[in-house]
């Protein structure tokens, strides 16, 4: 028996969110040993039906992971646990767990203060307890190794990829109506710099600046709510199904993605998926996603981004040629892919459990609601 940590099924889902729910429903059509335990509070209901998950316990948040997920473990012999989010059980030493950056490090005004210091208490903690590290970019793993210290043959590199909903729409159009960009805005996405950038391009009058994400948090940052009421071709849609969301991408002229950080970035590959050329920074692991699928820009350089949305925007056939470079770019990634990768160090690590050990069989539970 494995358990997952399925509190994610909790959580609203986004980027770290969808990375353990696809990881975790591919799983299940791999392997029959899996158990998947949550926490009450279930938010994902169709996900957790398919993963058939188990309510333990009593608590929620933080303190479910760390009390009640430990108890359950220890009534059943300590089976090896699986975490695929970004926290796990700080003081369970059988199990793989999941890290994916180091933006708090690199870029701490993203983040809350008390965010930034839980996280550099407890990564620490959780690292020296763990089986294998999993990240999701070669990028990350070399960050995480070096900041942490922590041994690169310890961490498994595990990429994200895009579901099949996600397909192309209509050929591109001669004359584009909107850019589109997708995100939180934190600010290592750059979205002021974009925006910026896009207020100077010349001569595209009835050309929208199209933003996905946030909702009302974009204007926590002041510089970023005048901009975005300078202009009414500026517009914010706040957060989508995936339904709409593919509709955006499939309209697009172009996807441009400023972040200056990135353990790895979904959006991207959701764009081309959906046949939506990329415009994208030149940063962190995002060259190593997208490889020359993309028109690169340097996000630091207002000048440089808006010359990148003018080209793709002044010629169609730079945008087909993204569009075909795209395609093939995301035909690299599937999380079937991806769960073998870490279903194969499932095995490895089970191979290795001291003799003797001994699992009893796991307690249904509640039923999720």
């Amino acid at each position: 028996m494995i358990v997952i940590n399925a509190r994610f099924l909790t959580q609203e889902l986004r980027g770290v969110q969808r990375f353990a729910e696809q990881t975790c429903l591919a799983l299940k059509r791999q392997r029959d040993d899996l158990v998947f335990v949550t926490s009450p509070g279930v938010r994902m209901h169709e996900t957790a039906r398919l993963l058939d998950a188990q309510v333990v316990g009593t608590r929620t948040g933080h303190l479910w992971e760390q009390l009640d997920l430990p108890r359950y473990l220890r009534s059943q012999g300590n089976p090896l646990l699986l975490s695929l989010c970004a926290t796990a059980p700080l003081f369970y030493g059988n199990q793989i767990a999941t890290h994916h950056d180091i933006t708090y490090v690199r870029h701490p005004q993203s983040y809350t203060w008390q965010f930034r210091t839980a996280y550099r208490l407890m990564t620490p903690l959780l690292l020296k307890r763990l089986k294998t590290l999993i990240t999701v970019s070669q990028f990350s793993k070399r960050e995480i190794g070096e900041f942490y210290d922590f041994p690169a043959q310890k961490i498994l590199v595990v990429p994200n990829a895009v579901g099949e909903e996600f397909q192309p729409g209509e050929p591109l159009q001669a004359g584009p109506r909107y850019l589109l960009a997708v995100s939180s805005p934190s600010a290592h996405k750059n979205f002021s710099r974009m925006i910026q950038a896009f207020l100077q391009l010349k001569g595209f009058e009835q050309v929208e600046l199209r933003i996905v994400g946030g909702g009302g948090a974009v204007f926590s940052d002041p510089n970023l709510e005048a901009l975005a009421n300078s202009d009414p071709r500026v517009r914010f849609l706040g957060r989508l199904t995936d339904a709409q969301l593919i509709e955006q991408y499939q309209g697009a002229a172009a996807f441009v993605f400023p972040s200056l950080y990135e353990g790895f970035g979904i959006p991207p590959l959701e764009a081309q998926a959906c046949g939506c050329p990329v415009l994208a920074a030149n940063a962190a692991s995002i060259p190593e996603v997208l490889q020359s699928s993309a028109l690169y820009f340097d996000p630091l350089d207002i000048e440089h981004i808006s010359r990148a949305m003018a080209l793709a925007l002044n010629s169609l056939t730079i945008r087909q040629h993204l569009r075909t470079l795209g395609l093939q770019n995301v035909a690299r990634f599937s999380w079937d892919a991806s769960a073998r990768l870490i279903s194969d160090r499932i095995d490895t690590v089970m191979v290795r459990r001291p003799r003797g050990a001994t699992l009893t069989q796991p307690s249904r539970g509640k039923e999720h609601s």
